[in-house]
């Protein structure tokens, strides 16, 4: 009986410590406007991959948003946002690393806007 109790107690503590150690999750939607496709969105989940803390991510070309989840006492949004930096690509505030940037194949890179001057 004593060898019971003690397991139960074992059990019951180990519990409690997974518990305490569990830390607050975090979400946020990023902008990444310099993913225009698929071949840059599969980049960016590469680099969000090896980050580690994130919980998940999804990466939508059509809305060039980037929602990620993550785990606040391994991670935090300057990280995240650094790592897609570092892939090649703008993410909010955070502008692509011009060296990775001009590393990335023509199809990852926009086509540069001009402005057309006005009709007379």
């Amino acid at each position: 009986m004593k060898l019971i109790g003690m397991a139960f107690l074992a059990i019951f503590a180990f519990k409690m410590n997974v518990q305490a150690q569990t830390k607050v999750n975090d979400k946020a939607i990023i902008s990444t406007p310099t993913v225009i496709n698929d071949a840059c969105k599969d980049r960016v989940e590469k680099a969000l991959f090896k980050q580690y803390g994130i919980i998940s991510y999804k990466v939508d070309v059509k809305k060039r948003t980037t929602t990620v989840a993550w785990i606040t006492d391994r991670t935090d949004i300057e990280q995240i946002k650094t790592m897609i930096a570092n892939a090649g690509f703008d993410a909010g505030d955070v502008a692509a690393d011009p060296d990775v940037y001009k590393k990335l194949p023509p199809i990852c890179k926009p086509a540069p806007v001009t402005a057309t001057p006005p009709k007379p």
